[in-house]
């Protein structure tokens, strides 16, 4: 698919300003669609937007379907008369430049049960009509889920390969047992899937309206406690115990010296393949109702893959497997049509797996990725240097596994670095964030993406994520309310304007 000539900025929803400890779907929501409309942008690009499990990372989820809860609108609630406007008003004293995920989660899942128990209460038919509407419609993904959530609730939180073995093997009779048990616990997260994709929706087709278009984000894998895992078994290498008999991973890298062990059960393709990757339709079928292009994270892991013994401590002894390739693309394509889809190529590879995940994207079309970041260390022969690349890719400052970019000039980036990119760039390094902007920009690439930090030209203190490290402040960043104002928005438009990237 050929991208036209466009760019945007990267900003998880949870990062958004609120009074409510985390960024959610409401106000400020719509107000950072109004900015990237002023601004001339066209993307809004966001992280995966599941319900998080260990670490806080929306990269290890409990469902590769599911929405996160605790990115549902307090206030959007109280305007339907879910919860009463005083329900509001005792909310502890977040802080604002931070989320607290602990304290967070706690609050909004008492306000989301008084929401469910209201709604129970006194839902007027035609919401319940949308409500069972939503349930049927969503019934291949939702109804594990919400089973899911309410037996780990019941389980004290504990993972799925903890619980009983007539749950741990879905034993038809275990089943019924406990879905009669809990079926209040299950409705209510039916209930928080209906809230949240309602808002969501909302709050996409409000993004459309003004020529903002979403950039979704589908990770390859999914987490070994999930929904999917649990209810799919048959689809990853576990062995008659259903334990993982091989993780993901990759070798060392860049990032780290010892690889990165992600700890996602790998999937079994051959079973896949039989299946028709039916899975994976229904997977990019409901990403692409929720999102208008999608970036894949680790995309080479559909061409070869790293896999790691589950019992290793880190991924350095691991081995390449191959992936699905050609054969998984075509059949999705035949299945769902042409796809907006960037792909996530990023990494060390060896000159055949380099080769063969090039031919993977060009078959189908998919640009790749350039980080700015990534092309002052070595001289004019740097792949990620803009005079090296042409118009099919992405190019980004930094992603959110980057530092920003003052963070990186300042703290990241050797001497020898800063001073390529001073040449390089032309400039003296005090505005290092809008010169990597400004080089993107005017770059070729078709589309050029940089993090909302860059724009408030932050530091080190507003990364979003360190790879290879797990809890706060991983995740845990958020813009302070009004500081993307109209000056900011009309700097980024002139540059826009300038490079040819208007809407």
């Amino acid at each position: 698919m050929k991208f036209p000539r466009r760019s945007g900025i990267l900003l998880h929803p949870t990062s958004l300003p609120g009074p409510f400890g985390i960024g959610d779907l409401g106000e400020p929501a719509y107000r950072f669609v109004d900015f990237l409309a002023e601004a001339g942008q066209t993307y809004w690009q966001i992280l995966p937007l599941g319900p998080t499990g260990y670490g806080d990372s929306p990269y290890q989820t409990h469902s590769a379907f599911a929405g996160n809860p605790m990115l549902i609108s307090l206030r959007r609630l109280a305007e339907t008369d879910h919860l009463a406007e005083s329900d509001l008003t005792n909310a502890p004293d977040f802080p604002v430049e931070r989320v607290n995920f602990g304290p967070v989660n706690r609050f909004k899942e008492s306000l989301l049960e008084q929401a469910f128990a209201t709604f129970q209460a006194e839902a007027t038919s035609e919401e319940r009509n949308r409500f069972e509407a939503f349930c049927t419609e969503n019934g291949y993904w939702l109804d594990d889920f919400a089973l899911f959530m309410a037996l780990k609730s019941a389980h004290n939180l504990e993972p799925w390969p903890t619980w009983e073995p007539g749950l741990i093997h879905r034993e038809p009779d275990t089943l019924d047992r406990w879905r009669e048990r809990l079926g209040d616990g299950i409705a209510y997260r039916k209930y928080q899937q209906w809230q949240f994709f309602e808002q969501w929706s909302a709050l996409k087709e409000y993004a459309n309206e003004r020529e903002v278009r979403i950039i979704g984000d589908i990770p390859i894998f999914v987490s070994m406690d999930s929904a999917d895992a649990w209810a799919n078994p048959r689809l990853f290498h576990f062995d008659e115990e259903l334990k993982p008999i091989v993780v993901s991973g990759v070798p060392p890298d860049y990032f780290s010296e010892t690889g990165q062990l992600w700890g996602h059960p790998l999937y079994r393709w051959d079973v896949m393949r039989e299946e028709a990757y039916g899975w994976w339709i229904d997977r990019f079928r409901t990403v692409f109702t929720r999102a208008d292009l999608a970036r894949i994270d680790h995309f080479r892991g559909f061409y070869n893959f790293w896999a790691v013994p589950a019992e290793a401590e880190t991924a350095v002894k691991g081995r390449w497997e191959r992936g699905p390739g050609a054969d998984f693309f075509r059949t999705v394509t035949d299945a769902l049509g042409e796809m907006a889809i960037i792909a996530e190529d990023l990494g060390d590879f060896d000159e055949a797996s380099r080769a063969g995940v090039n031919a993977l994207q060009e078959a189908f079309g998919y640009p790749g990725m350039k980080v700015l970041q990534f092309a002052f260390n070595s001289g004019p022969e740097n792949e990620f240097l803009p005079h090296n690349f042409d118009a099919d890719w992405v190019v980004y400052t930094g992603t959110h596994d980057n530092d920003t970019g003052k963070g990186w000039y300042e703290t990241q980036a050797s001497e020898d670095e800063r001073d390529y990119a001073r040449k390089y760039i032309g400039c003296s390094g005090t505005d290092i964030a809008w010169d990597l902007i400004r080089v993107a920009w005017r770059s070729r690439a078709d589309t050029a993406i940089t993090v909302a930090q860059n724009l408030l030209s932050l530091g080190h203190e507003a990364r979003m994520n360190t790879p290879g490290t797990i809890g706060a402040p991983n995740w845990c960043w958020r813009l302070s309310p009004d500081s993307l104002d109209h000056s900011i928005a009309q700097r980024l438009l002139e540059l826009t304007g300038v490079y040819g990237r208007l809407r």
